[in-house]
């Protein structure tokens, strides 16, 4: 079983940054993609960021340039660095896991979730 636990998350002003950490742990052979979604109220769960083991990083057209998406792949752990955030990006922030629990299988995790707020 694989638990990924998030950290980071809180209230910020507009043009603030935050940054959040995800890291992955248990029963785990390779961690392949992993990757950050946002779910505000009434709204589905959005992809916000991924990236895949050998650093390749795609982005929502909403965050290009503002948010950065990076891995260590050595902790089993995800960042997202929000900078000059907006209130539109208040949502619960989700961080997801491709991974191998043994070399024959392939399953993915979600973490929890952390709120982060932008409002004045």
């Amino acid at each position: 079983q694989v638990q990924l636990v998030e950290s980071g998350g809180g209230l910020v002003q507009p043009g603030g940054s935050l940054r959040l950490s995800c890291a992955a742990s248990g029963s785990i052979f390779s961690i392949y993609t992993m990757g950050w979604y946002r779910q505000a109220p009434g709204n589905q769960r959005d992809l916000v960021a991924t990236i895949t083991s050998g650093g390749f990083t795609n982005y929502a057209n909403s965050v290009k340039g503002r948010f950065i998406i990076s891995r260590d792949n050595a902790k089993n752990t995800v960042y997202l660095q929000m900078n000059s955030l907006k209130p539109e990006d208040t949502a619960v922030y989700y961080c997801k896991a491709d991974f191998a629990p043994t070399r024959w299988s392939r399953d993915n995790a979600w973490g929890q979730g952390t709120q982060v707020t932008v409002s004045s």
